[in-house]
Formats: C-alpha cells, structure tokens, sequence
C-alpha cells in the first residue's frame, strides 16, 4: 500500500506550475464525445481521474492517443458502446456526465452509480430532472441508470439549488439537442466557463446571460478543435497555504488571480502578504496571521474544496476561526485527524434564518450525525501522527498539518491525493520539504 512520509518544520521555497484543472480535464474529455473529429486537449495532469476517464472513453470505442506536452488526441467518430463498463464507472465521480453524449450520439446509456470522494450525498436527481426535461427517459436497474431518448430536445429547467456538475451535464446534453436551451440558476464557476469556451471553439452556440442564465442554441454537428485546459485553482490554494503554514515564500506560475477572489479576500482578511503579476502570484510569510471566519459557498463565494485546507490553515491562525459549511452535507471528516495532530476544534451549529436557502444540498439527505460547523482556536502546536485519508482535499489537508507538526507523519490511503494532484510528493520535494512517497 503507497504511503506519504512527512517530516515536518521545514519552511518551503521556491516557484512551482500548475497543471491543468482537474474538475475541467476530465469533463472536457467527456464532452469531446459530441464530436465525431478529432480534438486535441493540452495541459494535462497526470492524475488518475483523467486516466480512468481515458479508460472509459476508449471502452466506449473512441480513439485515444497521447501525445507531447501533455495533450492527448480523442476521436470519438465511432462509438461501439453506450454501456459505461462497471467497473470504471463505480471508481469514478464522473461516470453519471456520460449519459448526456452517449443520449446525444447514440441515443442510449447505460451508466453505474458514480463513486469518488465520500464527502457527502451527491444530488444527482438535479442533474437527471434536468436530462427528463428535454426528454431523456431515466430508470434505474441493476445498480446501473439505464437512460434513452430519440432526440434531445430543447427545454427550459431551472436547477433548485445551485449545481456545478448538473450545470455541465446540461450544457453537454442541450449541444446537440433540437431547439434552444434554457439553464437557470447555473453555476458560475471558471471550469464551467473552460467547458463553454471550449464547446464554442467546435461550433457550438452557448452563451451565458445575467442572473445565473445560460442560453444553448442546439447545432447539427461539432467540428474539430483544439483547446488548451485552464490551470489548476485548487492547486494554487494548497501551494499557498503550505507557505503560510510553513513560514515560507511560493511563487505560483500560471495562478490566476480571477480564480481565486473569494480565497484571496479571505488571505486579506488574515493580513497575509501575496503578490499578483502576469506570471502567477507569490504568497510568502510575513507575520503571525489573525483569525477569520468564513462560509462555503457556490461560485463566486468560498470555493468548498477549499475549506479543508483553509481549515489547517486556520489551526495556524491567531484566535478564533468559525467555519461553516454550506454546500456538501458532509465535509468535516477530516477533523478528528486534525485534533489528534493537537488541533483545537469544537463543532458548532449555525442556525441560519432559512436552511433551505442557506445550505446547497438537500436537506433531506442530511444526517443528525453531521456537523456544518468547526470554531477552530489556534495557533496550536501539530505534533505527527499516522493516518489514512479519505477523500482528494482531506488528504492534502493531513498533508499540509505534516508539512507544519513537529515529528513524522505518515499518510496511507493516498490514492485519493492521486485522483487530483500530480506528483503531490515530488513537487513539494522540489521547494524543499521533506516528504517521501514509499510504494
């Protein structure tokens, strides 16, 4: 079994590159699927999710061909196969966004139940109302969604709580459905701009309109393109905070401040210091930061993926941080690894004035068991411990809290921190941790 070992106290150094964004890379692979020539993808990441996305494509009967500098070249002129193989489908988050291609290809799809990260129940009905809109007929056997239609059509659905995933689904679906599409309450985030952007460049007719509005003219066919994938906002915010933690100085290539508004206000808030240029940003240490609180929230607010890692940030910061989780109804597990490490947590519950508003999943997929709010009281001295992570931002979470304790820390279960970053290790060995990956 692959482990991480840490050894932390070592300030970090240096200037790292993003990789291209891993929730835009795979699901533009899975939209290169609406076109019957070849596209060209570029600045990839060498993580698993696009490899087993590779898998999935090529056992569908599309040609994938890798290439130099990270591209990869998917020709999907024939598909054999609507059936998503299970085996693949039940390892992948993604494996649900195939059903709109396959429905607009080949009018049939045969899709497993989804797995990935066990941060809490994935709405999923959002997304399939949306597909029955438009006409997709949807039943669920063998453990398996079972989903049809002669032709897409056009239609109109507005998303009852705000969806990054079902906003895509759509989007693919309503490319080549007859008529025009109409997606209200969409979400705003820049992968989801990556997506249109590059559907636009195969001719496709999307355009986003104020107040959460995108607009799809539905087109005959897609032409051949080639798109280069967005860089990677996730990894900016894990290489930032690992300066901080580490009282050190990073300077982050291809990072895009436009990304990142709702995290760089928070850094703002701690009084930490950050440059921005053309190039990238910078964030380096400069004095003991103070306390903040903050909740997640869609696109344009604080990003979930992020509040994991902010979270061991905050074990850092001076006083009180309270932090809320708005958006998945489960995303604290990570918690009582950080108070083993010595971490002060206490839970809370936030008591909005209208929850049905206030949180983005269904509230009746909540647990009594789970916790939407953590008062974390620092700084706090980590010390090292062994632990197995559980999902992609939990174990580079532990990551970062070993980059910061005092002794060793040994992470098992990395094959999440493989899902969604490339090289965690080596890359963090580069700008002078000391971090060893042991296979």
């Amino acid at each position: 079994m692959p482990k991480l070992v840490i050894q932390g106290g070592t300030p970090l150094k240096g200037t790292v590159k993003l990789c291209g964004a891993k929730n835009a890379s795979y699901k533009l692979m899975i939209a290169s699927l609406l076109c019957p020539h070849e596209v060209s993808l570029s600045n990839f990441s060498h993580i698993a999710d696009v490899k087993l996305v590779k898998k999935i494509i090529q056992s569908l009967g599309a040609q994938v061909d890798s290439t130099a500098n990270r591209t990869l070249l998917i020709n999907s002129k024939k598909l054999t196969s609507s059936t998503v193989p299970k085996d693949l489908g039940l390892a992948s988050r993604a494996s649900s966004m195939f059903i709109a291609p396959l429905l607009a290809r080949t009018q049939k799809a045969i899709v497993p139940l989804p797995g990935g990260d066990k941060i809490g129940k994935r709405p999923l009905n959002r997304h399939f109302d949306g597909l029955k809109a438009m006409g997709a007929q949807i039943k669920f056997k063998n453990n398996s969604l079972h989903a049809s239609c002669d032709q897409l059509i056009g239609a109109e659905y507005e998303f009852p709580k705000n969806s990054h995933t079902g906003t895509e689904t759509l989007i693919i679906a309503a490319v080549l459905a007859k008529g025009k599409t109409t997606i209200k309450n969409a979400a705003l985030e820049p992968e989801i701009d990556d997506l249109i952007s590059f559907l636009n460049q195969m001719k496709a007719k999307i355009k986003r309109k104020p107040g959460r509005i995108i607009e799809i003219q539905g087109v005959k066919e897609l032409g051949p393109a080639v798109y280069k994938i967005m860089p990677d906002r996730n990894e900016t915010v894990t290489f930032a905070i690992a300066s901080y933690l580490t009282k050190g100085d990073i300077i982050i290539q291809n990072a895009k401040q436009d990304h990142l508004t709702a995290f760089l206000e928070k850094l703002t808030q701690t009084k930490a210091k950050y440059e921005t240029s053309n190039s990238g940003i910078r964030f380096f240490y400069h004095q003991p930061l103070k306390a903040v609180n903050l909740t997640t929230q869609p696109h344009p607010g604080f990003m979930t993926d992020w509040q994991p890692l902010w979270s061991v940030l905050a074990t850092q910061l001076v006083g009180q941080s309270k932090i809320t989780e708005a958006v998945f109804d489960s995303r604290f597990q990570f918690a009582k690894d950080l108070t083993k490490m010595g971490a002060d947590i206490n839970f809370f519950d936030p008591q909005p004035k209208n929850p049905q508003e206030f949180y983005n999943f269904n509230l009746k997929d909540d647990l009594k068991a789970n916790q939407h709010g953590m008062i974390i009281t620092g700084p706090s001295p980590l010390k090292g411990i062994s632990v197995k992570v559980t999902d992609i931002r939990a174990g580079a979470t532990l990551a970062l809290a070993g980059l910061t304790a005092q002794g060793k820390t040994t992470l098992t279960g990395i094959e999440h921190i493989d899902r969604g970053y490339e090289n965690f290790a080596g890359r963090f060995l580069q700008l002078g941790a000391k971090i060893k990956r042991i296979d």
